[in-house]
C-alpha cells in the first residue's frame, strides 16, 4: 500500500460555469431509460478523471493549442450525436426515469492551477486529494433530476499538461458507455467529423419482459419480505471511516495466486483472484460475527455475452448493460478456509451472469418496485474498470499518466490500472472505519508477502485440510 502526499499548496482559478450545448440541432423528445438504467441503486454521481502532461511536442499539430478550447468546441460537436446527454431527467408517475432531450447542455468549468504536473508526484492516484479542486461541485448540480448529465472541468497545469475531470449521472452510461462518448469526445478534438462508433440508444432492449419474472436468485437485493431498507443502512455507520488506495503489483500479485491450489491458479482470472483477496481481507479486518454473512458483488458487464437469443445489446450501446451477482458466505467460513474457498464462490458467482440473469434483474425491478442494493457493512460491491478503456483516451496530446474512477465508495471499489515502478500494477480505493485499517494492511501484507508450504503437498492433503476448517 502507499501513501500520498495531500499536504501540496497550490491555487485553482476557475471560470464561471457554462452550459455546452449541441453544435446543431437536436431532437427534441422524451425517452425513456431502460430497467437496468432505472435501477434505485444507480442514482448517484460518479467521478472520472484524466491526468494529462505536455506531450504537444509528440504531436506537432497540436502545440500551440489550448486543450479547454479544443475539449470545448469537441464537446459540442459530440454532443450531437450524443443529444440525451445535454438533457435532463425527469419522472413519470411511477418514479420511472425518463430523459427530456431539451438540449440544455452539459456543465463545463474552465480552470488553472499554479503548478505542474510532475509536483503533483503520487496525489493522481485514486483516491484524488484533489478532486474538490479539479472538479468543482457547481452548487445545485449534483441532483439527479432536472439536473446536468455531466459536469466537466477542464484544468490547464503551468507546464502545459492538463487535467480533465468528469463526474457522469451513473444512470444514463456504464463504464463501457462512457468510454464511448469520451472517445467521441477525442476524435472531434482531433478533427474528425463523425465518431468511429455510431452512439445506439435503444434502452427499451433492457426492459423488464411481459410479464416480468424472477427466474434467478439475486443476493445483492435486500429480500421484499424480511430486510428492512433503513434498518441496513442504519447498519453502516460511514461517520468513522476512511479511505486509501490498495496498490498491488505484479509480483504481489503472483504472491497472492502462490496461495491457491494448482488448479485454481491457472484457471481463475486476475479479476476473480483480487476480488476473492479483497473480500477475505476486508472481512478479515471488520472482524465480524462468524455467523454473519457477508457477500461481495461483482459487477460483469453483459456486453457480448452470447444466448440463444444474440446478444444483449448492439454495439454502440451507451447505457448500463450491466448486473452485479453476489458471492455469499459466513464470515467465519470465509476467515477460516484458504484463499481458495473464497475463489471458488466469486467465480461460481461470476459464472451464473448471462442475458437470463440480467433480464431477471430487469424484472426484479419492477416486481419488487427498483430496490437498492443491499447495505450493510459485510456487503461490498467491486468494478473492475481495467478494461473500460479511459487510459487509451487522446485527445491529441497523447495517452494520459493516469485514468480512472477519482474516488472510491463506502460499499463500492473499483480496480484500476495502475504503474507502480514502471511495471503494470492494480489501484483500488478502499473505505473501512478506522480502527480496521491496520488489520486490513496486515492481512494484506501476509497474503502478498508470505508463500504459503501448504499448497505444496496433494491435491488429497488439501482436500483433507480444507474439510477440518
Amino acid at each position: 500500500m502507499a501513501s500520498i502526499n495531500s499536504h501540496l499548496a497550490f491555487q485553482v482559478k476557475r471560470c464561471i460555469p457554462e452550459l455546452v450545448v449541441p453544435a446543431k440541432p437536436t431532437p427534441n423528445e422524451v425517452k425513456k431509460l431502460s430497467d437496468i438504467d432505472d435501477q434505485e441503486s444507480m442514482r448517484f454521481q460518479v467521478p472520472v478523471i484524466w491526468f494529462y502532461r505536455n506531450n504537444s511536442s509528440n504531436n506537432p499539430s497540436m502545440q500551440g493549442k489550448d486543450p479547454v478550447k479544443v475539449i470545448r468546441e469537441a464537446l459540442g460537436k459530440a454532443l450531437v450525436y450524443y443529444y440525451p446527454l445535454a438533457g435532463r431527467l425527469i419522472e413519470d408517475r411511477n418514479r420511472k426515469l425518463m430523459v427530456d432531450c431539451n438540449g440544455q447542455g452539459v456543465l463545463f468549468i474552465e480552470a488553472n492551477a499554479d503548478i505542474t504536473f510532475d509536483q503533483l508526484g503520487h496525489t493522481i492516484q485514486p483516491p484524488s486529494p484533489f478532486l474538490n479542486e479539479f472538479l468543482y461541485n457547481v452548487p445545485g448540480s449534483d441532483g439527479i433530476l432536472g439536473c446536468p448529465l455531466i459536469l466537466i472541468q477542464v484544468t490547464r497545469l503551468l507546464c502545459g499538461g492538463f487535467i480533465l475531470a468528469l463526474r457522469l449521472n451513473h444512470t444514463m452510461c456504464d463504464a463501457f458507455g462512457l468510454h464511448q462518448f469520451i472517445n467521441t469526445l477525442a476524435e472531434m478534438a482531433k478533427g474528425a467529423q463523425h465518431p468511429t462508433i455510431p452512439p445506439v440508444w435503444k434502452r427499451e432492449l433492457l426492459n423488464a419482459r411481459n410479464p416480468p419474472r424472477i427466474t434467478r436468485i439475486h443476493h445483492e437485493y435486500p429480500h421484499e419480505t424480511t430486510d428492512d431498507h433503513q434498518q441496513l443502512r442504519d447498519d453502516l455507520d460511514q461517520t468513522n471511516m476512511v479511505q486509501f488506495p490498495l496498490i498491488l503489483n505484479s509480483n504481489q500479485i503472483r504472491a497472492i495466486r502462490s496461495h491457491l491450489p494448482p488448479h485454481l491458479r491457472s484457471t481463475c482470472s486476475r479479476y476473480e483472484l483480487l476480488t476473492a483477496c479483497l473480500w477475505r481481507c476486508r472481512t478479515l479486518a471488520l472482524n465480524l460475527d462468524p455467523e454473519e454473512v457477508v457477500q461481495i458483488s461483482g459487477i460483469v458487464n453483459g456486453r457480448g455475452k452470447k444466448s440463444n437469443k444474440g446478444l444483449i445489446v448492439p454495439v454502440g450501446y451507451y447505457g448500463n448493460a450491466f448486473a452485479y451477482p453476489s458471492a455469499v458466505s459466513k464470515a467465519g467460513f470465509l476467515c477460516k478456509n484458504p484463499l481458495g474457498y473464497a475463489v471458488e464462490l466469486v467465480k461460481k458467482a461470476k459464472s451464473i451472469m448471462d442475458e437470463e440473469y440480467i433480464r431477471s434483474v430487469a424484472d426484479l425491478m419492477v416486481i419488487r418496485g427498483r430496490p437498492p442494493f443491499k447495505i450493510t457493512k459485510g456487503h461490498l460491491v467491486v468494478s473492475d474498470v481495467t478494461n473500460a478503456a479511459f487510459d487509451k483516451i487522446d485527445f491529441g496530446w497523447g495517452l494520459p499518466e493516469h485514468a480512472g474512477v477519482a474516488t472510491g465508495f463506502p460499499l463500492i471499489t473499483f480496480f484500476m490500472k495502475y504503474k507502480v515502478g514502471g511495471e503494470d500494477g492494480v489501484v483500488m480505493p478502499i473505505w473501512l472505519p478506522l480502527l480496521a485499517v491496520e488489520r486490513f494492511r496486515q492481512e494484506v501484507k501476509k497474503i502478498t508477502t508470505e508463500a504459503p508450504d501448504m499448497y505444496q503437498i496433494t491435491e488429497t492433503h488439501l482436500v483433507r485440510l480444507t474439510s477440518r476448517l
